[in-house]
């Protein structure tokens, strides 16, 4: 399948929307300034949330220095990622759209390798494992625990050494137009895991995601403990929306934190109500399995091995309640088709 008769480069559309990106706004562009995809056959728009820091201005600086490639700031005035993504999406040019984020940096040749492999595997969408870092200690041990299997549960784009082929989702998809054509846009209503639920819509409607390990990004992670819980909690929470909208479960592995939270937390009610300690069998488990795996994984970063059992616990933990939460939060939806 290609995009067009001749040997002219399909023309890309990057959608960058973005809030309060201050501290990686800069790095971000340059990036993606710096691709080695024909900038005549390229675009960048930046949907600006109506930042409350020096986003906008660092964009409008970088963008008013630029001859060779464009650059469009577009005021986001629902301020949500989704939000900010369609009406960028409206003014799009490309043939291709890729999918970028304020937290993240990619590769010279990620535009140029996303059209490649379009053409290659006639997939719908591709993309590649992100490699997570850390600008502090804190950050980097959350980084490191993010790209485990014990953190999140073996997501592939996430997972080093992985083998190129079919999945399920990729992080920073690049898509043809034709794909929302077909199925829509992002849906408003998720704040968090939209980009999840658009993959499943595309693959539930037939569309094939290739991941492949040679389009290289970098993801900046949370640099606390908080904003991670946040971040979790919310993923956890939106899952279940997700999986209302699309009436299946993506994959079985999102349902595991709800399950070990509500394990974990019955074997205390019950070893509270009976002081019997075979009831507290989940919770040692988990000790263990948690303890083992932050040996495991911390073995070469030793001076983050003591912030990983912390951290494991909180993306399992604020996962689980979120999703739990989600479960509450959602329950007069259920059985209830989503427009």
């Amino acid at each position: 399948m290609t995009f067009m008769s001749g040997h002219t480069s399909p023309f890309v559309s990057v959608i960058l929307p973005v809030r309060n990106e201050g501290p990686f706004i800069h790095e971000a562009l340059c990036a993606l300034l710096e691709q080695d995809y024909p900038h005549e056959r390229m675009e960048i728009l930046v949907a600006d949330g109506q930042s409350t820091d020096n986003t906008a201005e660092q964009i409008a600086r970088i963008a008013a220095s630029q001859s060779s490639l464009c650059i469009h700031l577009i005021e986001n005035p629902k301020r949500s990622m989704p939000a900010g993504f369609n009406l960028a999406l409206q003014k799009a040019k490309g043939d291709v759209i890729i999918v970028a984020g304020g937290h993240a940096k990619f590769a010279p040749d990620y535009v140029s390798r996303c059209v490649e492999l379009l053409e290659q595997t006639g997939a719908d969408c591709v993309g590649g494992p992100i490699e997570t870092i850390g600008k502090t200690t804190v950050a980097q041990a959350i980084a490191l625990a993010q790209s485990s299997w014990f953190g999140v549960g073996g997501a592939a784009f996430r997972m080093k050494n992985v083998k190129p082929g079919f999945v399920d989702t990729v992080a920073f998809g690049a898509y043809r137009r034709s794909v929302f054509d077909k199925i829509g846009v992002l849906d408003e209503e998720l704040i968090r895991n939209q980009d999840d639920e658009f993959n499943f819509r595309l693959v539930q409607n037939g569309g094939k995601i290739w991941l492949d390990p040679s389009v290289h990004s970098v993801y900046y992670s949370r640099s606390s403990v908080k904003s991670l819980w946040k971040q979790y909690f919310n993923y956890g929470m939106y899952k279940v929306r997700v999986i209302q909208k699309r009436n299946a479960i993506p994959a079985h592995r999102h349902l595991a934190p709800g399950i070990f939270v509500i394990t974990c937390l019955g074997g205390i009610a019950m070893y509270l109500l009976s002081h019997r300690k075979i009831w507290l069998t989940p919770v040692a488990a988990y000790t263990m399995a948690n303890s083992l795996a932050a040996l495991y994984v911390g073995r070469n970063h030793k001076h983050l091995l003591p912030y990983l059992p912390i951290i494991f616990a909180t993306l399992h933990f604020a996962y689980g309640l979120g999703f739990l939460y989600g479960l509450w939060k959602w329950r007069s939806l259920w059985g209830v088709k989503s427009p």
